[in-house]
């Protein structure tokens, strides 16, 4: 039988959307020409700035408009979404917390069409908003995966710094040279976190012709071969080892027990705030390039390839009048160069990465200053993690499913290709 629970779930999202489709937004001071005001979603405000910034930013410029945040949980931000905007209760601004979700909010008729929302000419990141030809957000962020590395640990190894031309052999064989000389203290040689982006990710951007849309997953094959390597040789913590004692990235990283990290650049911005408030170790470190597929893309004349999902803001459907053309604004403020500047000064990566926000974003007390990381942060071909489709969040179910099996050890990874290309067959179809 084909399709089943997790397309059937997404069909049924896409219903619950639908329902409240026709429900309105309104705000009679704003149709009468008075102030407005619009109401946006966010999460874990506390520490996440950037929802707040993009606010005041907008309404120091627009004092008769006043941006208010709605807070959601982190971890359950788009059910929780979901059952607001079906209620008629809805914000109207909504973060796209997940590229993999657009698609099912523009299909329950939930986000407007945006499309006539002016954008920077070198913006990153508009193609994960496109939906037969009509663009449902605006990104104002854009992460990348970069690798960080600790410099101290470095020293102590007797390991030279990356040179940015790096391949995956050669970072593999650097992790094994990194534990080596740090055998005998609590350091390992990296750290892989255990999410699927960590080893998926990579190879769905870089393997040439790859495409999860297409159900064929045989290309991840050798990126798992790999790091089942460096677990085996214990290079760096293993999988399970991972998930027993819930390790996290910002710990074993922050407190100098792996020397590499493979991560999102939003690190940055943490990592900082982490070494300052005494969270984290106070050593030196820097970012590196991502590692290659091939050489056709290592080094620092090439653009290296990498991944990362922008995070960007559409329009709730039932927004009307003049609420609608003030939401539009605050978009086109989202995606500019101001906003790119505020955004910058506290360590978050802007969809719109010109030399004057590069410049503004190194400027922040902390961020290493090296050429190696402004060229790491500034200079990469960023595809999506999760191609814009309806399909794109079932198949990333069955993905995850590969490789929990797979880095578990429960079933080997040939095995486990088979049977995440069977279940894709029989639950997606074409």
């Amino acid at each position: 039988m084909k399709r089943k629970f997790v397309v059937a779930a997404s069909m049924a999202m896409v219903a619950t959307l639908a329902l409240s489709a026709c429900g309105g937004s309104s705000d009679d001071a704003a149709e009468e020409g008075g102030p407005v005001t619009l109401s946006m979603s966010g999460w874990s405000l506390a520490t996440t700035p950037e929802f707040q910034v993009l606010a005041d930013g907008y309404m120091a410029q627009n004092p008769d408009v006043k941006v208010e945040l709605k807070e959601y949980d982190p971890v359950n931000y788009n059910t929780l979404l979901t059952a607001d905007l079906a209620a008629g209760s809805g914000p109207d601004i909504i973060v796209q917390k997940e590229v993999k979700f657009v698609s099912t909010f523009q299909e329950g008729g939930q986000l407007v069409d945006v499309t006539d929302v002016e954008l920077p000419d070198d913006i990153g990141g508009t193609e994960a908003y496109d939906i037969d030809g009509a663009s449902y957000a605006v990104p104002y962020r854009q992460d990348s995966w970069v690798v960080f590395y600790n410099k101290a640990l470095y020293d102590q190894a007797g390991v030279e710094y990356p040179d940015g031309s790096w391949t995956w052999d050669d970072f593999a064989e650097t992790e094994e040279a990194l534990a080596a000389g740090l055998e005998g203290t609590a350091a390992f040689g990296g750290y892989q976190h255990g999410w699927q982006s960590t080893v998926q990710g990579f190879a769905n951007a870089q393997v040439p012709d790859a495409d999860i849309l297409s159900g064929d997953f045989g290309h991840l094959k050798e990126y798992y071969e790999r790091v089942l390597k460096l677990q085996d040789d214990k290079a760096q913590v293993d999988f399970n080892t991972r998930n027993a004692n819930q390790l996290t990235y910002q710990g074993e990283f922050g407190k100098q027990k792996a020397a590499m990290l493979t991560m999102g650049s939003w690190f940055v911005a943490t990592l900082i705030a982490q070494q300052a408030a005494g969270e984290a170790d106070d050593f030196d470190w820097g970012i590196a390039p991502a590692p290659q597929y091939d050489e056709s893309t290592a080094g620092i004349d090439n653009v290296p390839v990498t991944f990362g999902d922008p995070t960007g803001l559409g329009i709730n459907a039932a927004v009307t009048g003049a609420k609608l053309d003030a939401a539009k604004d605050f978009l086109a403020y989202a995606a500019s160069e101001d906003a790119a500047l505020s955004l910058a000064e506290i360590g978050i990566t802007p969809a719109l990465l010109n030399d004057t926000v590069v410049e503004t974003y190194f400027e922040l007390e902390g961020t290493p200053d090296d050429e190696l990381t402004e060229f790491a942060v500034s200079t990469h071909k960023t595809l999506p993690e999760n191609p814009t489709s309806s399909k794109t969040a079932a198949i990333q179910n069955i993905l995850l499913d590969l490789h929990t099996a797979v880095m578990s050890g429960s079933e080997p990874i040939g095995s486990a290709i088979d049977a995440a290309e069977e279940r894709f067959e029989n639950e997606i179809g074409d």
